[in-house]
């Protein structure tokens, strides 16, 4: 399965406690997450296998980068990202692992920050100038994807995703909670 980036929204009140109860902050990622996932799928004329809509994401409680989180971190590190919408602000005091470390957070007003910034960073500017041997040279996870070549429109794809996570979130002046699984 591999390492997978994850996040989650949650009401101004549901952070403020997950950031006093972690533990209540994982049950209710949980179940978030499995109200979400496991939610039917309308039906349309669009294939289940096709990327979500902008609303979809934009309206989604819970998100993944999937394998991409580690390309985007890379990416927006080297253009002065000013908020680190991939790892957080900081941990959530006394939470236990979540994977791969404790949950980090981004306070709502922060989530509006990095809204405004991955707004006004076209997904081209992530990428210029920078091909698979360059995260290949650099051992962003996942090396195996970029020592093939792999064109980085998948990063940019995982990107615009981003993008509209935290513009829903922003809009309904949310906190997001961030891990690797």
């Amino acid at each position: 399965m591999g390492m997978i980036g994850m996040y989650v929204r949650l009401r101004a009140a549901e952070f403020r406690r997950a950031l006093r109860e972690p533990e209540w902050a994982r049950e209710r990622a949980e179940g978030l997450a499995e109200a979400q996932w496991a939610a039917p799928v309308p039906s349309s004329p669009t294939p289940p296998t096709s990327a979500p809509s902008s609303a979809e994401v934009g309206a989604a409680r819970c998100h993944s980068t999937d394998k991409a989180w580690h390309a985007l971190s890379f990416l927006l590190d080297r253009i002065g990202f000013p908020v680190d919408v991939v790892y957080g602000d900081a941990a959530v005091p006394g939470a236990s692992h979540w994977g791969y470390g404790p949950p980090r957070h981004l306070a709502p007003d922060r989530v509006a920050a990095a809204a405004e910034a991955l707004a006004a960073t076209p997904p081209e500017a992530l990428v210029e100038g920078v091909g698979a041997g360059d995260l290949a040279t650099e051992e962003v996870y996942p090396a195996v994807v970029w020592e093939r070549g792999e064109s980085l429109e998948w990063v940019v794809d995982h990107y615009r995703e981003l993008e509209r996570f935290f513009r829903g979130a922003a809009r309904e002046g949310d906190g997001v909670l961030v891990w690797i699984e």
